[in-house]
């Protein structure tokens, strides 16, 4: 069973601030810290931990820009539930639809142009070919003019 502590290694060279986001990640993902269960303050990890608080609050914010915990004034920081953390992908992922759709309407794409890009890249990647913006192969390996 993994331990339910936070340490950082000096030594390491991935940043402290990863470090703890990571681990608390883990711990979280793993389910060794239950939905709604209370985080240590900022203050408290990083004294606890030996770090300056702003470390500790750029993993908290990072793991609240995740949608792993939620940081609520005089309720403290809590581990989100995990319907929560699914409306959190799925408000992420509207929005990177959003973002394709305003991206290929920039480049004049209609409906039917926009949805044979993203099935051809989902087919190249189920197939681990290369992406459509590498241009289509023949089986031999060359090149297959656009058009």
């Amino acid at each position: 069973m993994k331990p339910q502590t936070v340490h950082v290694d000096t030594t390491s060279p991935t940043p402290p601030y990863e470090q703890v986001r990571a681990q608390l990640a883990d711990l979280i993902m793993g389910g060794y810290l239950r939905a709604d269960a209370r985080l240590p303050s900022v203050r408290q990890l990083a004294t606890d931990l030996g770090l300056a608080p702003g470390t500790v609050a750029r993993a908290y914010r990072e793991l609240e820009s995740e949608g792993l915990i939620r940081s609520r004034r005089g309720a403290g920081t809590r581990v989100t539930p995990p319907q929560d953390r699914v409306r959190h992908e799925e408000e992420l992922l509207a929005e990177a639809a959003r973002a394709y759709i305003a991206a290929g309407r920039s480049l004049g794409a209609d409906d039917e142009r926009l949805h044979m890009a993203l099935r051809a890249a989902l087919r190249a990647e189920e197939a681990d070919l290369p992406a459509p913006s590498e241009g289509a192969r023949n089986p031999d390996g060359r090149k297959i003019p656009p058009g």
